[in-house]
């Protein structure tokens, strides 16, 4: 019986000491880490621990929301971990969710199901409440004029004429390009505007 540990982060930005300080109290046969978003179990790490995982193994995780963050998704994981799998699950964070405890009469099961749901729930709740603060965060910059995106190149004194000779075929595409200074697909799209 092997003990993994599964660690997740959202980008390769995010530091993920604080789930490796949480599961140092285990020896561990191996660690698993993804830096990827939680929406969906497309992920490497996971995909390599699933396939890893054999019966009566413990997989660990600081909490529910690092597992996942889609609620369907996770019970779904959830079921092909300790059912078809039949390995065990801790989630640190939640005492409840830890599937070792054998001998759980019916309502012990029972409780447990009902907090895995609750949490998976406010977990892809949570995923949802990012994606509307961060979208309602580009709408209110967009608003107060801030640009996104690279600054559009400054066109040189000359554009206006190779334009109209690149239109009036006298120069090539990448002749005109060449002569503003501007990459093709820069020169084009800022010429079709013009």
């Amino acid at each position: 019986m092997a003990t993994y540990g599964y660690v997740r982060v959202s980008t390769k930005d995010q530091n993920e000491a604080r789930q490796l300080d949480a599961m140092a109290q285990f020896r561990l046969d191996e660690l698993f880490i993804d830096k990827q978003s939680g929406k969906d179990f497309n992920r490497t790490a996971y995909q390599e621990l699933l396939g890893r995982l054999e019966e009566g193994d413990l997989v660990v995780v600081k909490s529910i929301d690092r597992l996942g963050r889609n609620y369907d998704e996770i019970l779904e994981q959830w079921r092909i971990l300790t059912k078809e799998k039949s390995a065990d699950i801790l989630v640190l964070d939640m005492p409840l969710l830890d599937t070792r405890a054998k001998g759980r009469d019916l309502t012990g099961t029972f409780i447990a199901d009902l907090v895995l749901q609750i949490l998976s729930y406010v977990a892809q709740t949570e995923r949802e409440n990012i994606r509307r603060r961060q979208w309602e965060g580009i709408a209110a910059a967009k608003a107060r004029g801030v640009r996104f995106g690279r600054p559009k190149a400054e066109l040189p004194e000359n554009f206006e004429d190779l334009c109209r000779r690149w239109r009036n075929k006298e120069i090539t595409l990448r002749q005109a390009a060449s002569e503003s200074g501007l990459p093709e697909g820069t020169f084009y799209g800022r010429a079709r505007q013009f």
